[in-house]
């Protein structure tokens, strides 16, 4: 009874997974089909927190408040007391894989921290944020397929904080309606710009941000670089399978190709947002599996 219990559940995540559309969904075909429900149930999770912070015009500390309870609320699913049957499925997956809980509650923080910070003084500032809420995506996954080793961590990483980058940079005119940047505000005042009036920017203030805009599309192509090489080192490692590194290859070239349009727009990520259209995730799904 309590088998089927869960695995309803992990039929609600995939029903909701489906539901939400991303760049790069969260349950692709490639990835390994046992996986799926587990990607799925730990996606609900992160979503359903990010609802929370996100939650229009309620007070910050009455979200920070459901944050919290929502937190609880894990805590206890970790030590067997579950609020409903959606957290006894997430609790099976994090033993049946001994997922490390500390992505968890860092995915946690990432959302606090999206209530109680808008502006970020500093690029390292700015990192410290993704190590919070991208990085753990990646290693929770190589967890999935039985990966536990610093170094690939360290790519994964990359990847995951250059494709939390480019979803800033693709996002900034989005972002900034909802008083959220994610910019360097030392990097803004470098190129002499107010962040009070990005979106009215002169001519002259355009071809500073057009310039300073090249500056980050550069330093995020790095961190895809340097990702790179946890496909090689996966290939090594008897449990990474094909469609873990086919998905890997794909969110690489995909995050690149966002910051190609971001290039043929001169930079101009505010008034032309960049999006992947159907033809470029065709086109890159094959350069992922012959590549």
């Amino acid at each position: 009874m309590i088998n089927k219990i869960i695995e309803s559940e992990y039929i609600k995540a995939l029903e909701f997974t489906r539901k939400h559309y991303e760049n790069f969904p969260v349950a692709s075909f490639l990835l390994s089909p046992h996986l799926r429900k587990h990607i799925a149930i730990i996606y609900k999770f992160a979503r359903m927190a990010d609802d929370i912070a996100d939650e229009g015009d309620t007070e910050m500390a009455e979200r920070l408040e459901n944050l919290r309870f929502y937190r609880l609320k894990f805590s206890n699913a970790l030590g067997g007391n579950y609020n409903d049957n959606f957290w006894a499925a997430l609790d099976n997956t994090i033993k049946s894989f001994n997922l490390s809980e500390k992505n968890f509650f860092n995915l946690l923080t990432a959302f606090e921290l999206d209530i109680t910070i808008n502006r970020f003084n500093s690029f390292d500032d700015i990192l410290g944020y993704c190590s919070n809420s991208a990085n753990p995506v990646g290693r929770i996954v190589l967890e999935l397929f039985g990966i536990r080793d610093d170094n690939l961590f360290d790519y994964s990483d990359s990847i995951c904080t250059g494709l939390q980058l480019t979803n800033f940079y693709q996002d900034i005119s989005i972002d900034y309606m909802k008083d959220r940047l994610y910019i360097p505000l030392d990097e803004m005042k470098k190129f002499q710009l107010d962040q009070g009036k990005l979106l009215i920017l002169n001519d002259e203030e355009k071809v500073r941000f057009k310039e300073l805009m090249k500056i980050q599309v550069e330093r995020n192509r790095k961190f895809y670089e340097n990702g790179k090489n946890l496909i090689p080192a996966l290939r090594n490692h008897p449990n990474a399978t094909g469609g873990l590194i086919y998905q890997l290859k794909l969110t690489i070239l995909g995050g690149n190709k966002i910051l190609d349009y971001i290039e043929k727009n001169h930079y101009d990520t505010i008034e032309k947002r960049p999006t992947l259209k159907v033809y470029d995730f065709i086109l890159l799904f094959f350069r992922a599996l012959f590549k």
